[in-house]
């Protein structure tokens, strides 16, 4: 839990840049942690008609609001014991709310 507590401190530094994020539950009280791994972005620029390259803008893919998967704190070493990765598209917190049910469910059993 110590650990847990360490990450949770670094977890939230640039989260604009880094794409992490927190969801405490209303319901059961737990706290979901979320990164965004990979570049969502799709490659955009100005075409150059010259050359027909595309052309990117200086600071491009600065702020991608995502991590590289080397770069996650989401790992068993850092004490996560269910780590979950969804496919492109999916939607984290419909997938966290579907968590929370389960976990709440398992309560009442």
């Amino acid at each position: 839990m110590r650990k847990i507590n360490e990450i949770k401190q670094k977890f939230l530094i640039n989260s604009e840049d880094t794409g992490r994020f927190l969801v405490k539950s209303l319901k059961s009280g737990k706290t979901y942690f979320v990164e965004a791994i990979g570049d969502p972005h799709l490659e955009w620029g100005s075409l150059d008609p010259a050359t027909k390259d595309l052309n990117n803008k200086k600071g491009w893919k600065k702020y991608k609001g995502s991590i590289e998967e080397n770069e996650t704190l989401i790992t068993k070493e850092n004490g996560f014991d269910k780590i979950y990765e969804l496919k492109p598209g999916q939607n984290p917190l419909g997938f966290i709310e579907i968590l929370d049910n389960k976990y709440l469910a398992s309560l009442n059993n």
